[in-house]
């Protein structure tokens, strides 16, 4: 009787210690599970590092290149987005102009890795180099990544942008019709968001961005001289039938790969030519 007893004792305490050598077993791969998953998180993780050209007017200090590193899987694809992350999230300090995001206002045009773009519409280079971005070259910079377009934009008034003509309507208040032929005139030139990436990449210009008016501002121009609703083309191509105002375009055409609307402002400087030629 005892013998059974004893045995019996002895196989309860085999059938308790099955059960703990599981537990333990168990316990031991799940922490082996875990340790298979941290690079799987790692994976997740692609850094990218960004050179920013920084400069304070407050501050007496020199410009300076500031590097950031961002976690691209926690951005947009696009430079614009990046910049956003690094002011929301490293430093508020950065400034930089942008509004629509869509390609339309031109607000953040920049030189990003050596060529003039857009922000918005310029992707983020897939490269494990550093990507520079600085203010669009030979322009004043106000702080960090904003210029001043002063200039810009005074030489872009001087062409006079609007329709201009010496005889009233065809139809008293209503508007002055056009073929769709001369309407098809003005294509590649009305689509220009005067964002500056193609002034600010021609060699003239920055020589002579006082008197020369650049490939923007002739651009327009010539979208008003082409346009066959305005009567004062003969006064337009006079007004700029100057040595620099028109004739400091050497024709390299660094403004039609600037453009990020796909325009050749180069192409609209040499009708102004010809047509000067033929006047």
């Amino acid at each position: 009787m005892a013998t059974g007893l004893i045995r019996r004792a002895i196989s309860s305490s085999a059938a308790v210690a099955q059960p703990a050598r599981l537990l333990t077993a168990r316990f031991h791969a799940s922490e082996a599970e875990a340790q298979k998953v941290e690079p799987k998180a790692s994976a997740n993780t692609d850094t990218k590092k960004f050179q920013i050209y920084r400069w304070n007017p407050d501050s007496p200090s020199k410009p300076e290149l500031k590097e950031f590193e961002i976690n691209l899987k926690e951005c947009g694809p696009m430079v614009l987005d990046a910049l956003i992350k690094i002011k929301s999230e490293i430093d508020p300090s950065l400034t930089f102009r942008r509004s629509c995001r869509e390609g339309i206002c031109g607000s953040c045009a920049m030189n990003i890795d050596g060529c003039n773009g857009l922000a918005c519409l310029t992707k983020i280079s897939p490269s494990g180099s550093a990507s520079t971005i600085t203010p669009l070259p030979h322009m004043f910079v106000i702080k960090d990544l904003v210029v001043d377009m002063t200039n810009f934009y005074n030489q872009y008034k001087s062409i006079e942008p609007w329709l201009k003509r010496k005889n009233p309507p065809p139809m008293p208040g209503k508007e002055i019709p056009q073929s769709k032929k001369d309407r098809a005139k003005l294509d590649g030139m009305y689509e220009c968001i005067l964002c500056a990436c193609c002034s600010t990449s021609c060699p003239s210009y920055w020589w002579t961005s006082e008197a020369y008016l650049g490939p923007a501002a002739l651009l327009h121009a010539n979208r008003w001289i082409s346009d066959s609703r305005d009567e004062y083309t003969k006064e337009r191509l006079e007004a700029i039938d100057d040595e620099f105002k028109l004739y400091r375009c050497h024709t390299i055409l660094n403004c039609a790969r600037a453009c990020p609307k796909g325009l050749n402002p180069g192409k609209q400087i040499i009708n102004i030519k010809q047509l000067q030629l033929k006047r």
